[in-house]
């Protein structure tokens, strides 16, 4: 019997993603499919769990370049389906259909096109390069056989363009067999406040050591330990944060670099209650922040922005709450209140757990994803 070939093929995320890697491609190597992933992001060629891998860290190349490279890996695996992660990715896969009717999965994870990839242009220049990746993504969709969303939030505008081509939602739900559960009680005289990911000003870094700034001053006697684990990509970035840790001096600051994927719940066991103070803006609100799940499932108590997907898609209210990240006094109430309600903390730490085991963990969904990629093969 012949064993289907399946490439994941992507621009934009490195070959070890944990969405691509740990889950996806490790869940259909199991069912004994043979996988290939192929990246532009990183360095790596070699075979990892019986998953072959070729990537290159090329991303600073042209979009032609970039092209070719891809369909040039399509060419010589020749799959029977192609899981892409990216329009390019899209596009570079329709050159094997030339000559071989396969399956192009598109797995739609991010809001396309993103604030960033027209940030750098001017008006009116921003508009029109909006409308050109836009029309982009449109071509990408109708090439595409099969759409795997990452959010409800993220359907738009494929599935009411191409209502009639197969699609599943896919949550970002963790394996368990990666997470470190640490439950802890909270002390009434001290507390650590956890953040991770970019330093930046969009992702509510500024948010979250301002909430912290106001609970110290509200609570002068209780020790605030910040934890903070990630980076800043860019140099704007770099000085906004520089600017943030001169400005609140806080005596307790504890940076890290950011964790691998296969560590990165050990790296904040330590933590009582986990941020995403992220901006609200269009794009977020449409853009499920996925470290929850990961928060969730170690049991730790979460103050997030209150962004359309994420009141879709979880239901805060088990295990914490959803806010203005703009308004520090609210937020610092709530930590406040649960120092001075630690069965309330407790409550919330404990649904953190149980809501993570029932709906939002990956062997809930696994077979749905597995049975979506069989049947695309039909």
């Amino acid at each position: 019997m012949k064993v289907s070939k399946l490439l994941f093929l992507t621009t934009a995320h490195r070959h070890d993603d944990d969405r691509i890697f740990y889950h996806q491609a490790r869940a259909l190597k199991e069912q004994g499919y043979e996988v290939k992933i192929c990246s532009l992001s990183s360095e790596f060629q070699g075979t990892v769990e019986g998953i072959e891998i070729e990537s290159y860290a090329v991303l600073e190349r042209s979009v032609s370049e970039k092209k070719k490279m891809l369909e040039k890996m399509c060419i010589a695996y020749q799959p029977d389906a192609v899981i892409c992660s990216e329009p390019l990715a899209v596009i570079a896969a329709k050159s094997i259909r030339k000559n071989k009717n396969i399956s192009i999965i598109y797995d739609v994870t991010e809001w396309y096109p993103s604030m960033r990839m027209v940030e750098r242009f001017s008006f009116p220049f921003n508009l029109i390069h909006a409308i050109k990746f836009f029309l982009i993504q449109l071509y990408a969709g109708w090439i595409s056989t099969h759409y795997i969303f990452g959010e409800n939030t993220k359907k738009f505008p494929l599935a009411y363009f191409f209502p009639f081509k197969k699609s599943i939602v896919l949550p970002y739900y963790p394996d368990d067999i990666y997470i470190r559960q640490h439950i802890k009680s909270l002390d009434s005289d001290k507390i650590t406040l956890c953040y991770t990911g970019q330093f930046s000003e969009e992702k509510g870094i500024g948010n979250f050591f301002a909430a912290a700034d106001s609970l110290r001053k509200k609570a002068p006697d209780l020790k605030i330990s910040i934890l903070l684990i990630g980076g800043s990509r860019k140099e704007k970035d770099e000085k906004y944060f520089s600017g943030l840790v001169k400005k609140y001096h806080f005596e307790n600051l504890r940076i890290e670099k950011p964790a691998s994927f296969e560590t990165f719940t050990e790296a904040y066991a330590d933590a009582d209650i986990c941020f995403d103070l992220r901006t609200m803006n269009y794009e977020n609100h449409h853009c499920l922040p996925i470290k929850i799940f990961y928060y969730a499932a170690s049991g730790k108590p979460v103050i997030y922005t209150d962004l359309k997907a994420t009141r879709q898609h979880v239901d805060v209210s088990k295990f914490g709450f959803l806010v203005d990240p703009e308004n520090s006094e609210r937020i610092s109430d709530i930590i406040l209140n649960y120092i001075k309600n630690p069965e309330i903390y407790s409550e919330h730490a404990q649904n953190a757990r149980k809501e993570y085991e029932t709906k939002y963990a990956w062997n809930g969904i696994k077979n749905n994803f597995v049975n979506f990629i069989k049947k695309s093969l039909a």
